[in-house]
């Protein structure tokens, strides 16, 4: 990183400006080796789920005390109902049940094909307070054949038991109107007690398709 850094200051001309042989493909490449070499350093893949016709997937092993911080990452998820609600829930009993309180905010930014209506609004509906229900992570996925979501859930500390559970979580939605939703949602799991298992459905109907992968995110 070192060589890059040297390499753009010797390409800065007096006026301050980079110089148009700054940038080549070289420098790019060794940007990108540089991201790429601390991404794999820093994730760590603990399983992979994937659904077929699945009412739920869940994770009953791997959150543990190894990690300060466990990623999901839902890859084309795919509804067999229309206009379902991708959701998510906590255990603190190993998967007996799914029940932690929680409290969340959530908000959205939409576009639609048509480019006719865009928004950028709070989404009171998809929030919860004090509330033992599966939280909306992603909301009202289309189930025509090319419609799907994406997205990212983060747990900080699941084996705590000092502090709330927070989790944000992020994605992208092929809206069953033809929409593209970008959806963020955030909140806490109101226990002290370790969370050990978490469990995705549908609010309505099977994950029909979709892939499911579990991260840990190495301690600095």
């Amino acid at each position: 990183m070192g060589s890059i850094t040297r390499s753009f200051a010797n390409n800065i001309g007096s006026s301050g400006i980079l110089t148009a042989s700054a940038v080549t493909n070289a420098t790019v490449e060794d940007v990108t080796s540089f991201d790429n070499a601390a991404s794999s350093a820093t994730l760590v893949l603990l399983s992979t789920q994937t659904a077929s016709a699945s009412a739920t997937i869940s994770f009953t092993t791997g959150l543990d005390s190894t990690y300060d911080e466990y990623i999901f990452k839902f890859i084309d998820i795919h509804p067999a109902t229309d206009n379902a609600f991708f959701t998510f829930n906590m255990s603190t009993d190993s998967g007996s049940n799914y029940n932690v309180t929680k409290t969340s905010s959530a908000f959205r930014a939409y576009h639609n094909e048509a480019d006719t209506l865009t928004a950028l609004e709070y989404t009171t509906a998809d929030d919860l307070a004090q509330s033992t229900a599966f939280q909306r992570l992603l909301p009202e996925i289309g189930n025509a054949n090319d419609a799907s979501a994406s997205g990212v859930l983060t747990i900080f500390n699941p084996s705590s038991t000092t502090y709330v559970k927070h989790f944000i979580s992020y994605g992208n939605v092929n809206h069953d109107s033809n929409f593209s939703i970008n959806h963020f949602i955030a909140g806490y799991g109101n226990t002290t007690s370790a969370v050990n298992a978490i469990q995705f459905k549908f609010s309505s109907g099977n994950i029909d398709d979709g892939i499911i992968k579990l991260y840990g995110v190495k301690k600095s």
